[in-house]
């Protein structure tokens, strides 16, 4: 072996200490999780409800999603899964002169952390709403933990009752609830949402209401009518009839079946809404102030027990008007009860005129709990029936 042969032998050997050393100084990088938190030690919260105690108190209740089981778990307040067998859920609450007191209390009950990051639902109790909505809006949108986007509802009742039921399809409570207003055949309210309306101009805001309903052996929550909000606190509701005028006017209606019985004829045709679109225009004239509601439908017909021809263009017409009046009658309904009566500007009237004459609505802003009621709104609605399809009772007797 010459010289040059006899350097690299000791070369290589460096090399591969180097690189034996390279890898072993990373392992220093791979220590692990070592600030990690397993999920037997958290406490997850899937729902979340307030109420106002007899002594003044503010109870938080949650709804607890249990990771694993052992135990009478159901001895501390747990709710049996589906068939009654292993316990999926477990409730706890606790009472402070605050909602952040309230929950430094419960986690003295919980061995375990409390964790919002699944939580999905927040309920007020209506007789805490009734009271007062901002000291508990302003701990939700402090607190960094609770989620923005959770839906809250207003339970007729204690809030406490609406997170003891155990639903019979659902995984937990949330699920059903967030379910049901995602379908918007009723209002579909988040956190976020409700914050903005409460600070609006207008001061006014709308929650959905849920209440407890027996069906046979089993109790279930559902949602029906809506909590009408003024500076910050519960002044009233509104039943299912007039709550379909309100997501009409606030353009927030997605889904919806409308029955109607035409005249001089027997039987039902009824409506599928397949889309909508809401539009407020504003108009000041001296003192005057009004505002147009142009509402714009596609709708199919999904049944029809009269003998009306479908296929006669005139007859579809006279439909669409009958389609109309109802879809109007349903809006001036919300406009008494809202306007009129509980002068809450649910609407968002504030902000449109806001947009369109800022330099009045400044010079009126003060003013504006006596101006709104007297604001003339004109509801003019427009069906436009699709696909009428061509069964009926005359198709099937032909058939």
């Amino acid at each position: 072996m010459n010289n040059s042969e006899g350097m690299f032998v000791p070369m290589r050997k460096w090399r591969a200490a180097l690189l034996l050393l390279f890898l072993c100084s990373q392992t220093f990088f791979l220590t692990g999780c070592w600030n990690r938190i397993e999920i037997n030690d958290l406490a997850i919260i899937t729902a979340a409800g307030f109420d106002l105690t007899q002594d003044e108190k503010v109870e938080i209740t949650v709804n607890l999603f249990l990771t694993h089981t052992q135990g009478n778990v159901d001895m501390m307040g747990g709710s049996s899964g589906p068939g009654g067998s292993t316990p999926q859920s477990l409730v706890q609450s606790a009472s402070g002169i605050n909602l952040a007191d309230a929950l430094s209390k419960l986690q003295q009950i919980l061995s375990r952390n409390i964790f919002w990051g699944q939580n999905e639902v927040f309920i007020f109790g209506e007789t805490l709403a009734r009271r007062e909505l901002i000291e508990p809006m302003d701990f939700l949108t402090r607190h960094p933990a609770p989620r923005e986007r959770a839906n809250v509802f207003v339970s007729k009742g204690s809030a406490k009752e609406v997170l003891k039921l155990q639903p019979p399809v659902e995984r937990n409570l949330a699920e059903v609830l967030r379910e049901l207003a995602k379908t918007q055949t009723g209002l579909n309210i988040t956190v976020k949402e409700l914050a903005q309306m409460m600070a609006g101009k207008a001061s006014a805001a709308v929650i959905p209401l849920v209440e407890i309903k027996k069906q046979e052996k089993i109790k279930i929550p559902i949602i029906k009518g809506t909590a009408i909000v003024k500076n910050g606190r519960m002044i009233g509701r509104m039943d299912d009839v007039a709550t379909r005028g309100v997501l009409w006017l606030r353009n927030e209606i997605k889904k919806a079946t409308v029955t109607v019985t035409p005249e001089d004829k027997e039987g039902y045709v009824s409506f599928e809404l397949l889309k909508s679109h809401t539009e407020l225009t504003p108009h000041i004239e001296g003192n005057e102030w009004s505002i147009t509601a142009k509402i714009d439908t596609l709708d199919d017909i999904v049944e029809n027990t009269t003998s009306i021809n479908l296929l006669d263009t005139e007859q579809t017409k006279r439909l669409e008007e009958k389609l109309a009046d109802d879809l109007v009658n349903r809006v001036n309904l919300a406009l008494t009860r809202a306007q009129k009566e509980m002068k809450a500007d649910i609407f968002n009237f504030a902000d449109v005129f806001y947009r369109k004459y800022p330099k009045e609505w400044n010079q009126v802003k003060d003013r504006w709990d006596e101006i709104y009621p007297q604001v003339k709104v004109k509801v003019e609605a427009h069906p436009n029936i699709t696909r009428p399809g061509l069964t009926g009772k005359n198709f099937l007797k032909r058939n």
